[in-house]
């Protein structure tokens, strides 16, 4: 191992599945869904009725049941599940001890404290705006997350927080990896995290038709690659890294997870909610992140999709990933079983691929009963497979043009 590698270390999260790595994992290869009906959230709207979508993917453990009260308190549940999943991944590392001038801290989100927003614009034409939180601001800014975590950890080489819809929590472990290659940092605490279950925000997506309104079907509602798939299933929750610089991890005897090899990141503009429907930003962003690892498109077994189980998007990857890697690739997506995590989707599913390769297991897509005839690759469904996976790639694409491909390779 090279001592300019970047090595894993720990892993945190907090999803639709459960407050834990093991109840993610366990709950993806048992073929679980977090997908339920959420009508205590749709009954407290005022036109409840209207809404056509009365179903997401809600966390499992509330992180405000995980946090100290006084501390929950002064925090967005964005930022509640940020610090429950940073927790963990830190006790997963062995709370390395490092200069704190040399600890980052990139959590990545797509929206930031949107409860608060609300639940306090609410209050202020309620009852005045002598009712409103002091919090309310540090509550709702989007570089929440990772500034409470920094102050978890005393980190002072660098806060940071990628805000690049869907991608964001790829990104962010993006720059993590050019946090560590460029000197600045030894350690860095990366990932996203994301809460945005609202009226509001179903209400949008369902306005622009991307939602699933499988109602009466909580847990087969999203369906990628399929040829009934009908939009996404709105989901929330954090996942959490910790990279380290290979030496530095070997000098403090800590046992690496496995590698974040590299990443490829690239823009579509193109349209500000649609992906460019030649693939290109997509394929480079895979091409450069096998090519800047050294690798080559046959090393990579398995591609951890972003499939949301929309009608195009769907489709329009497995096209890119065909033409950047090839026929052999064995694809998976997770958000049949977690929803679409947002901000924090592209960590949870950076997680969800590392464990892949660690396991030489890959989980299954649910809710795949017919697959799209466009989507020419091998899907896995039904049952988790075995397979040895030396090199495995997981993609992120977000509203605005955003492409992350990340790869993660074995020890």
């Amino acid at each position: 191992m090279s001592v300019q590698d970047i090595v894993v270390t720990g892993l945190g999260a907090t999803t639709p599945l459960g407050g834990d790595i093991d109840s993610l994992w366990e709950g993806l290869l048992a073929g679980r869904s977090g997908v339920r009906r959420i009508d205590d959230l749709v009954a407290s709207f005022g036109h409840a009725d209207e809404l056509p979508t009365k179903i997401a993917a809600p966390m499992a453990v509330s992180p405000d049941d995980v946090l100290p009260r006084v501390q929950s308190r002064r925090m967005d549940r964005c930022q509640q599940a940020a610090l429950v999943a940073a927790r963990q991944a830190w006790a997963d590392a062995g709370a390395p001890e490092v200069d704190p001038v040399r600890l980052a801290v990139v959590i990545g989100t797509g929206i930031g404290g949107l409860n608060t927003l609300l639940n306090q614009d609410d209050l202020m034409e309620e009852k005045g705006p002598g009712r409103i939180s002091p919090l309310v601001v540090p509550m709702l800014m989007p570089n929440g997350p990772a500034s409470w975590v920094s102050l978890e950890y005393g980190a002072r080489a660098g806060v940071h927080t990628p805000v690049s819809a869907c991608a964001s929590g790829a990104e962010a472990l993006a720059l993590a990896v050019q946090l560590i290659r460029s000197g600045q940092a030894d350690v860095v605490i990366a990932g996203g995290a994301e809460a945005a279950i609202t009226p509001l925000t179903i209400a949008g997506f369902a306005q622009a038709r991307t939602l699933s309104k499988r109602n009466d079907d909580p847990e087969r509602a999203s369906r990628p690659f399929d040829a009934g798939r009908d939009g996404f299933v709105l989901g929330e929750g954090a996942g959490i890294m910790i990279l380290e610089r290979a030496d530095f991890a070997a000098g403090r005897g800590a046992r690496p997870i496995g590698r974040l090899a590299d990443f490829g990141i690239t823009s579509d503009a193109h349209h500000i909610t649609g992906p460019d429907p030649t693939g290109a930003g997509q394929i480079r962003a895979i091409r450069k992140a096998v090519s800047d690892a050294g690798l080559q498109p046959a090393d990579v077994g398995h591609v951890n999709c972003h499939a949301t189980s929309t009608v195009v998007g769907d489709v329009g990857e497995a096209a890119a990933i065909r033409r950047a890697l090839g026929n052999d690739v064995v694809i998976t997506a997770p958000k049949s079983s977690i929803g679409h995590l947002v901000g924090a989707a592209g960590a949870v599913e950076a997680v969800i691929t590392l464990l892949s390769v660690v396991n030489s297991v890959i989980p299954p897509t649910l809710n795949l009963e017919h697959k799209a005839p466009e989507v020419e690759l091998d899907v896995v469904c039904g049952e988790p497979r075995k397979q040895h996976l030396g090199a495995a790639l997981t993609n992120s694409f977000g509203f605005g043009g955003q492409n992350v491909s990340l790869l993660f390779t074995a020890l």
